[in-house]
């Protein structure tokens, strides 16, 4: 990893899994880390494994990122006092079971695993393009698969259509509500919305890629696995990638010299892979651009 003294990271969802990993690491190598934290505990817990000699450069902002004022509130926080970001992490997100919604009316999936990444890069806008940044959205390879068993058959992509789809609080609905659909669909907005912006950022030297880390031993996996296979769940988890070989590839991403200027790619791990047709789409990257620059304008 570069040598990153002086520059500035924000991490989002730093406080657990593999997200404390890729802001110990960056702090590591010398950033000013900020994130935004739920539970004071967790943030206590992250500030331990930094440990007392970087603290000064671990800023912890209390928010809710499934709250559309606390998105809102901590980039204005961050933006107030950060002039460049050259680092942005969008790494929050999790994986619910039963249907829920966040405090705006927006199923949980879009709230946290999309709307937390997509406001964090339209409303950090002035200090990335100051900071000529890296932006990384941590997906996940389910929106190119949303079998949760894949012995036989075809792929079968998450979708996306937003014909008719006048609020984002519409997607997702309870009726015919399927978790790991929905999970799906929502890591694909990410990436979606992620390829239309990379263009809109390029000008300025700010790069948008998303990643797929591999499948990590994180506390989302406790959820997906699906109801037959819990009793080896031990098992499975100790045949996954650890947390911190996932967050390597975020890392890699976010600081190897060798990526720069490399914007609107999705990997899997460090290969460059692709994404369903759907999020190439330029009607429906407009669309979802759209309904989502009113979600915070509302």
């Amino acid at each position: 990893m570069n040598d990153l003294t002086k520059k500035v990271a924000v991490v989002t969802g730093a406080t657990g899994g593999m997200g404390r990993i890729i802001a110990a690491d960056l702090v590591r190598a010398g950033a000013h880390v900020v994130t935004v934290a739920r539970d004071p505990a967790r943030a206590d817990a992250l500030r331990a494994l930094i440990g007392a000699s970087a603290a000064n450069r671990l800023d912890v902002i209390p928010g809710d990122l499934s709250r559309r004022a606390d998105v809102v509130t901590a980039a204005k926080t961050i933006s107030d006092r950060y002039d460049r970001i050259h680092v942005l992490v969008n790494n929050a997100g999790a994986h619910y079971s039963e249907h829920r919604l966040s405090a705006d009316g927006v199923e949980m999936h879009i709230a946290l695993d999309y709307l937390a990444a997509y406001g964090f890069t339209t409303l950090l806008d002035e200090p990335l393009r100051r900071g000529r940044a890296r932006v990384v959205n941590v997906a996940s390879d389910t929106l190119n698969d949303t079998r949760r068993i894949k012995l036989a058959g075809r792929p079968r992509p998450a979708t996306l259509d937003l014909a008719g789809v006048d609020d984002l609080a519409q997607l997702n609905p309870v009726t015919g509500f399927a978790p790991f659909e929905a999970y799906a669909r929502a890591k694909l907005m990410t990436v979606t919305a992620g390829y239309a912006l990379a263009r809109s950022l390029a000008a300025d030297g700010v790069t948008v890629n998303a990643l797929h880390p591999g499948i990590v031993a994180t506390d989302i996996i406790d959820d997906l696995v699906p109801p037959l296979l819990r009793p080896m769940r031990g098992l499975i988890r100790r045949s996954m990638l650890t947390p911190a070989e996932g967050a390597k590839s975020a890392t890699r991403i976010a600081t190897d010299p060798a990526l720069a200027g490399v914007t609107g790619r999705y990997f899997r791990r460090d290969t460059e892979s692709s994404t369903p047709p759907v999020s190439h789409d330029p009607t429906t990257q407009r669309r979802l651009l759209a309904l989502s620059e009113a979600h915070f304008t509302a």
